[in-house]
C-alpha cells in the first residue's frame, strides 16, 4: 500500500514589505533560490494597499531552504523578515483579502 501524499508546506511568510512592490517583484527575488510556486499578497480593500505581508510557495524543498539560508533579504532598501510557514494556508477572512492578480 502506497503512502499519502505528504502536505508539508514548501512555504514562506514574508513580513514588512515595502507597500511599493508588488507581488510580481516578489517572485522575482524570490525565483533566484528556486521554482515560485505562488505568491499570495493580501490586499486590504478599504485601502487598496497591500498589507505588508506575503506568503512565498516553492516547487522544491530545495528552493524554500535556499530562501531560508539566506540572511538578509533587501529589496529596495528595505530588510524583509522570513521565515517558514508552518501551517498551510487556508484563505482566511475571504471577506476582507484579495488575491493579487499577478
Amino acid at each position: 500500500m502506497a503512502a499519502a501524499p505528504s502536505r508539508k508546506s514548501l512555504e514562506i511568510f514574508v513580513s514588512r514589505i515595502p507597500w511599493t512592490l508588488a507581488s510580481k517583484e516578489i517572485k522575482e527575488y524570490f525565483g533566484q533560490f528556486g521554482l515560485v510556486k505562488k505568491c499570495l499578497l493580501p490586499f486590504d480593500k478599504e485601502t487598496g494597499f497591500h498589507r505588508g505581508f506575503c506568503w512565498v510557495g516553492f516547487n522544491t524543498e530545495e528552493g524554500l531552504q535556499n530562501a531560508l539560508q539566506k540572511e538578509p533579504h533587501l529589496i529596495e532598501g528595505a530588510k524583509l523578515q522570513v521565515q517558514r510557514n508552518r501551517k498551510l494556508f487556508q484563505g482566511r477572512r475571504p471577506n476582507k483579502v484579495t488575491e493579487s492578480a499577478s
